[in-house]
């Protein structure tokens, strides 16, 4: 077939020409960061999938996970709870995101307020699997600090809240995780006022101790299988823990374990004045996308 000569008035507008070309990398972008499945969707049988929703009250199940409170959730034998802490985080997350979706499974991530605003939009294709999305402070810092008084504690607090806020467009749910599982007496108090649920675990995976996925994946179950059930903690700001979830997947499925997703029960609201303070402090250059790993928040051995 030969080609059709154009003139000039067949040609789209140059703002028109441009707008076309905004829109189809756009879209490009957006279908990079889509998983494989969205939220509500398993067209595969034999996946692991979530077997039920848990509404959690913060008023009811204020503090829970067994590593460092008394009372943990209402599972029931073979249920766990998938957390990640620390996104989001380029290749990482979107890794994660991926093995949940093939699985048609879902998680809970507890997000850093700095990452949330160096990568939104990986964040909000987090919220649009499905998945839900707690906070972990504005940047990672040890709130047990003897350094920190009492306000710099609650700065890190709602600066994580509103960052969130931010990059979703859309509150968080009010569940939050202390780094490194260091509860702050001070923090605690607060956060109960704004009744929001703290969240440790039952079972650490150390993925950031690993040095290789098959030790993730062999902690996880090992210590699984021991006590039955319960709130798994993982990092998808771990690279290795992104190369161990597809495996980790199936041995849980393998071994008859259902997952169970959290969800709010009551609505979050930031406050405006840190809403306000986020918006003005943020009104600078763009953090690059090839930031470096060693500037920012890694997760500590505790």
């Amino acid at each position: 077939m030969g080609h059709t000569e154009r003139n000039e008035k067949d040609c789209p507008k140059p703002m028109v020409r441009k707008f076309i070309r905004l829109l189809g990398a756009s879209l490009f972008a957006t279908a990079a960061w889509m998983p494989t499945v969205l939220a509500g969707e398993c067209p595969r049988e034999g996946t692991l999938g979530t077997s039920r929703v848990l509404a959690i009250d913060p008023k009811t199940y204020p503090r829970v996970g067994l590593k460092s409170f008394p009372q943990t959730l209402p599972l029931a034998d073979h249920e766990v709870v998938l957390t990640f802490d620390d996104g989001p985080w380029p290749g990482n997350t979107p890794a994660v995101l991926k093995a949940l979706a093939d699985e048609c499974t879902k998680a809970v991530f507890f997000a850093v307020g700095k990452h949330a605003t160096y990568h939104p939009e990986i964040l909000r294709q987090v919220a649009a699997a499905g998945h839900t999305v707690g906070t972990h402070t504005w940047s990672h810092m040890n709130l047990n600090s003897k350094k920190l008084n009492e306000q710099q504690v609650k700065d890190e607090l709602e600066k994580g809240f509103s960052a969130v806020k931010q990059a979703l467009g859309a509150t968080p749910a009010p569940f939050f995780r202390f780094p490194q599982l260091q509860h702050n007496p001070a923090g605690m108090a607060y956060l109960g006022t704004r009744n929001v649920a703290m969240f440790s675990c039952d079972l650490d995976s150390f993925d950031f101790r690993a040095d290789n996925a098959d030790k993730i994946v062999n902690t996880v179950m090992t210590k699984v299988d021991k006590i039955g059930k319960g709130i798994i903690l993982m990092h998808d700001f771990q690279k290795l823990t992104a190369e161990a979830l597809p495996t980790l997947l199936r041995r849980l499925k393998a071994g008859g374990y259902k997952v169970v997703l959290m969800k709010a029960k009551t609505p979050f609201e930031t406050l405006p004045e840190y809403d306000a303070l986020l918006a003005k402090s943020l009104k600078m250059p763009a953090v690059s996308s090839s930031r470096p790993i060693g500037s920012v928040v890694q997760t500590v051995v505790e």
